[in-house]
């Protein structure tokens, strides 16, 4: 497929690429704090954070992880849970261990130097092609594509990609087109605006529903306006289901208001963090309590990407909780006390409902 041109102006890929460059220069996003930077460090860790996650929600993330880990030594060098403490609360955890090991690979392969080529890059932990495009591209200029969530759908509806990307050899064609379409001068001020401006149409112009198509830099050469169906792209026909589960959660405290807390498997949900003893039913939960009144709190529900958690509080009483130190063996944990586990990496349900059970005074601050 292709893009017809508009105006006369020669190519279509020269046309695309010198619209969205010229637009985002004048009404582009351009005052972010990992914006106007060349530091592979910097851009790494906002484009790893922004991975299905609003700008918003970043913002504040990234400062607290600069200033705690200036550079991707810092981040090496710091234990797992200290990584994952600052992380609680952005999900997707797997991000966070695949940061940590990235940055230790950085610095011992590759002397604390990001590699240049998108090859390289993609190599590392947790940095697939498009993440690998927008390092190589922000940073060295590198005639990359991107396909993340909010490039493809712009891509698709400019190209009138109407091929299922749900098949591996559609998406292989999409990656080919997006790279026709890249800038071919003056890449080093080209590509990061280029980069950018897709970024920023998907991200406030191009949207999943009701486009501001008006508004578009691309709207002359947009195939999916000019059919007048922009919301029939992307084409994608396998669509993940969604899954509900139950956990019954023991929250134990001890005379000292210290709450009892084990480490995740390092597989599966909230992978690697810490959390009270987790059980799939409240038969299993009453099996393992301690033997007295249990108090069940309000259940709530926990909103996953592609699941819903459906969680059960049950307080032990503080002058039975001490029985729980026989399950050590069975399920490594330790007592921590509020000022301890405010600096674990606890999932963001798991934090609020400790912080909650604190300011009642179910537990001693």
């Amino acid at each position: 497929m292709s893009v017809p041109a508009a105006g006369g102006r020669g190519g279509a890929a020269t046309d695309v690429a010198g619209r969205v460059v010229q637009w985002q220069a004048a009404h582009g996003r351009n005052h972010l704090p990992w914006q106007n930077t060349r530091d592979p460090y910097r851009v790494w860790l906002s484009e790893i954070m922004l991975q299905q996650t609003q700008v918003a929600t970043v913002l504040g993330y990234y400062q607290r992880f600069l200033d705690r880990f200036p550079n991707v030594q810092a981040l090496a060098a710091a234990p797992q849970d200290d990584v994952l403490a600052l992380w609680s609360g952005l999900g997707y955890y797997s991000r966070a261990r695949n940061l940590h090991r990235c940055a230790q690979i950085v610095v011992a392969e590759h002397g604390g130097q990001f590699p240049r080529s998108v090859e390289q890059l993609a190599a590392l932990p947790g940095i697939g092609r498009s993440t690998a495009g927008a390092i190589a591209a922000f940073c060295f200029g590198v005639r990359a594509p991107i396909l993340d969530a909010n490039v493809r759908r712009v891509l698709t509806r400019v190209l009138g990609f109407g091929q299922d990307l749900a098949q591996a050899a559609s998406e292989r064609a999409l990656w080919q087109q997006a790279e026709e379409l890249l800038p071919t001068e003056d890449l080093q001020q080209a590509m990061p605006r280029y980069t950018q401006g897709l970024m920023d149409l998907g991200a406030g112009i191009c949207l999943p529903r009701k486009p501001s198509c008006m508004l578009c830099p691309l709207q002359e050469v947009c195939v999916a306006r000019r059919e007048g169906e922009p919301e029939r792209y992307p084409v994608r026909t396998r669509k993940l289901k969604r899954s509900a589960g139950r956990w019954w959660l023991l929250l134990q405290r001890d005379a000292d208001g210290r709450v009892w807390l084990q480490r995740r498997p390092a597989t599966g949900i909230w992978a690697g963090l810490y959390c009270p003893p987790a059980f799939d039913s409240h038969e299993a939960l009453m099996d393992a309590a301690p033997t007295g009144p249990l108090q069940d709190l309000p259940a709530f529900t926990h909103v996953l990407t592609h699941r819903d958690l459906h969680l059960h509080p049950v307080l032990a009483p503080a002058q039975l909780a001490a029985v729980a130190l026989a399950q050590e063996d069975e399920a490594p944990g330790a007592w921590f006390a509020p000022a301890q586990w405010r600096a674990l990496g606890l999932p963001a349900p798991i934090r609020a409902l400790l912080e909650r059970l604190a300011q009642d005074g179910g537990l001693q601050n």
